[in-house]
């Protein structure tokens, strides 16, 4: 099973007015440092609790068809399943009716019931699923929480952009950091 991202979120959940009023910057001369540290702190939000934060597309492949007949999308939310494509052993693409699957996105992981096809796949990547995920298409959808972290993020880092070189980054996590991501992410037992 292989996630990856084919399609990146259009904008941030924070913008860059946010993050410099919330550093208390009144220049622009570090504007692209401060954008820069943005994308980081959600990308590190995003994969630290499994979750997209604004609208993006997903990819979801599989080597065979489940056996228990649901495969699980980890990725969270799930807005919806855009399409299943199954590739025959000669590397044949063939979409999968709409009709023969079951989503569940309430869940989470999100779940995806297939029937069984009887038809042979190639032997690796047999099924790739296109699914979008996300809270919203901008930043006020996003959940509060998850943009104060973003924030507190940007501005633990900016602290210490001096201190180490750009390829000891991120040198470390601000206090706190943990406690406010723990919600959200996927608890194991």
């Amino acid at each position: 099973m292989t996630l990856f991202r084919t399609v990146e979120p259009a904008v941030e959940p924070v913008t860059l007015a946010e993050a410099k009023a919330h550093l208390r910057l009144d220049h622009d001369s570090e504007d692209g440092l401060v954008s820069g540290l943005i994308r980081a702190a959600r990308d590190e939000v995003e994969r630290s609790t499994g979750l997209a934060l604004i609208d993006q597309t997903w990819r979801l492949v599989l080597d065979r068809w489940p056996r228990s007949g649901c495969a699980a999308i980890t990725k969270h939310p799930v807005k919806a399943i855009l399409s299943v494509t199954a590739y025959g052993p000669d590397g044949e693409a063939s979409l999968v009716d709409p009709g023969t699957y079951q989503f569940d996105g309430l869940s989470r992981p999100a779940r995806l019931h297939l029937e069984a096809d009887t038809a042979p796949l190639r032997a690796m990547n047999g099924i790739e699923v296109d699914f979008s995920a996300g809270f919203g298409e901008s930043g006020p959808d996003v959940p509060d929480l998850l943009k104060r972290t973003i924030l507190l993020l940007v501005a633990h880092w900016f602290e210490f952009r001096g201190t180490f070189g750009p390829g000891d980054q991120p040198v470390s996590f601000p206090v706190g950091y943990e406690r406010m991501i723990s919600g959200y992410r996927t608890r194991r037992l």
